[in-house]
């Protein structure tokens, strides 16, 4: 079955998710998931930043303050940060006031043909920005000054008015109403700019290019409707600040978001970001692990292009890394890659990956972490044999049964889809591995789940389980009992598979009915013979061992063979 990690196209969820046992069960099964889960990636993938003050007043002598000296919000913290105030934040309130009342005065000055008045009353209304206010922004778009601000990006002669105007955009673009700047005939000039041979400007461009994509899929369409892509990727080079770099690397991964343009050529931006996942800096790595996982979900083949680019070892390596800011989207990267085939699957085994899995999910580590980490271990465990026996030999199988008995229930159920994917698929040897270790009493508990399609992946796990028993009995005499089913019968598991017959689900009745009759019909038809003393009353004959129950003997064959 499909278990990969969150997010509302088809081709999300094919990105998503690796399938296991029937396709288009296991895509009506996530759906509803993936969309909420798009939606909480969105929050806490894409935010926007606004650019504060750094000094009380610019006069239009001074150079403009240059984006790396203004202090920047946190480029890799997600969720959203809270707004940072300006540095002149007390400043009294009524001076801003006074400001709004002149803004008449102020829009005769930016549509002058003066240019020192149009610088002039353009850092007014930067300021008028920095108190952030919804109310504020709005005032300023009714004055209709916006498609002003957007001509004065194409004022090559006067960098500080270009300057100016793309700080006056971005701030409007980080509030909610991005769709205007990008409407306002901004989004050319500021491609444009990237061009400039002016630092401070092309770093200001990409500021609000990257809040411009943080916004709506066609606030990020009109992006690439005028080519940002190649200006954007030109401006990594070697000799650039960590400032800028950040900016650059955060407005990238936010393009990256969704379903790229089929033009967009991913192996460009791999290139850059295989480089960027080895920095020091963790603003810029978060970021770099961030766009990796955005493509791996929105584009086709991206998988493959990310492992061509080299991606693999440093992200397996990133895994141990004490923050959380990297480790989530490092490991949401991975599970995306894990959904891949089972070739690429196995370049994240031979790296290393389940060594690191173990520990993550053998020590103390938040909810989110551990749940993507049961989510690489069940595509897997979906793959061949050798890559089942990969999982049982970095000794992860013990750890997911504790995740499943004792863990809260968004990660129970993760572990289940692990344990279940890695017993449909296991040989006679694996199962007697995965028996041996205490699987089967927690199996059969997820039987109760209200999760039909992880309900049924289970039955079939159990099922090869069974077989396995009963390809054991070979030489043994045939009243002799499958020594799984036998078990199955006293951990309570057979009034379990019975409540099936009541599910709304034909594949999960018949399923339940085929194991039934196959391996405990003798007891099925006691209960059910009215003649039998207690036979309606489950608790007489079934005891339910505790988690610490001896496992069942393994089957004498299957023995004979592991010995």
């Amino acid at each position: 079955m499909p278990r990969a990690p969150r997010r509302p196209s088809d081709e999300a969820r094919r990105g998503a998710y690796k399938p296991r046992v029937d396709f288009s069960r296991s895509r009506r099964r996530r759906e509803d998931g993936l969309l909420s889960l798009r939606r909480l990636d969105r929050d806490a993938g894409l935010f926007k930043r606004r650019r504060d003050e750094t000094s009380p007043a610019v006069h239009a002598s001074d150079p403009a303050p240059t984006p790396a000296e203004a202090e920047s919000p946190a480029a890799g913290a997600r969720p959203p940060p809270t707004p940072s105030s300006p540095a002149d934040a007390a400043a009294p309130r009524d001076a801003a006031e006074s400001e709004l009342e002149g803004l008449s005065e102020l829009v005769d000055k930016v549509c002058s043909d003066d240019t020192t008045s149009q610088l002039e009353a353009t850092v007014q209304f930067r300021k008028l920005l920095s108190d952030e206010k919804n109310s504020t922004v709005i005032k300023i778009i009714r004055a209709d000054v916006l498609p002003r601000f957007a001509e004065s990006l194409s004022r090559t002669g006067f960098p500080q008015l270009q300057m100016e105007a793309a700080w006056v955009l971005t701030n409007i673009a980080a509030s909610d109403y991005t769709l205007l700047v990008a409407e306002c005939g901004a989004v050319p000039r500021l491609v444009e700019l990237l061009g400039s041979p002016n630092a401070n400007i092309r770093h200001q461009a990409i500021w609000c290019l990257g809040n411009i994509a943080a916004d709506l899929p066609s606030c990020r369409d009109i992006l690439f409707d005028h080519g940002v892509v190649t200006p954007l990727l030109s401006q990594f080079r070697e000799d650039m600040k960590i400032p800028v770099l950040r900016t650059a690397m955060w407005a990238l991964s936010n393009l990256c978001f969704g379903k790229l343009p089929a033009e967009v050529q991913v192996k460009p931006i791999l290139e850059i970001v295989s480089q960027l996942i080895h920095s020091a800096d963790e603003k810029i790595l978060a970021d770099a692990c961030w766009t990796v996982y955005y493509l791996c979900g929105g584009v086709d083949d991206a998988i493959q292009d990310a492992l061509d680019a080299g991606v693999c070892p440093q992200l397996v390596n990133l895994l141990m890394h004490a923050s959380s800011s990297v480790l989530l989207p490092v490991i949401m990267a991975l599970a995306r890659i894990s959904a891949g085939d089972d070739a690429q699957v196995q370049v994240l085994i031979e790296n290393g990956i389940l060594n690191c899995l173990a520990q993550l999910l053998g020590r103390s580590y938040p909810k989110n972490i551990k749940k993507q980490a049961c989510l690489i271990v069940s595509n897997i465990a979906t793959g061949s044999k050798d890559q089942i026996q990969a999982v049982i030999d970095a000794s992860i199988i013990s750890p997911l049964i504790v995740l499943l008995k004792t863990s809260e229930t968004d990660i129970k159920k993760e572990a289940a889809w692990a344990l279940s994917n890695a017993a449909s698929g296991a040989s006679s040897e694996q199962i007697q591995y995965l028996v041996s270790r205490g699987c089967l009493e927690p199996l059969c508990n997820v039987l109760t789940y209200q999760d039909p399609d992880l309900v049924y992946t289970c039955l079939q796990g159990l099922e090869n389980i069974l077989q396995a028993g009963e390809a054991g009995k070979k030489g043994e005499e045939e009243s002799e009992m499958n020594p799984y089913a036998q078990f199955i019968l006293e951990s309570g598991g057979l009034d379990k598979l019975e409540d099936l017959q009541d599910v709304n689900s034909e594949s999960i009745y018949d399923l339940a009915m085929k194991l039934l009759q196959s391996y405990w019909e003798e007891e099925v038809s006691e209960s059910d013979d009215p003649s039998v003393p207690g036979s309606n009353d489950s608790s007489d004959t079934v005891e339910t061992t505790s988690e610490d129950a001896a496992q069942p003997p393994a089957p004498a064959s299957v023995a004979d063979e592991a010995e």
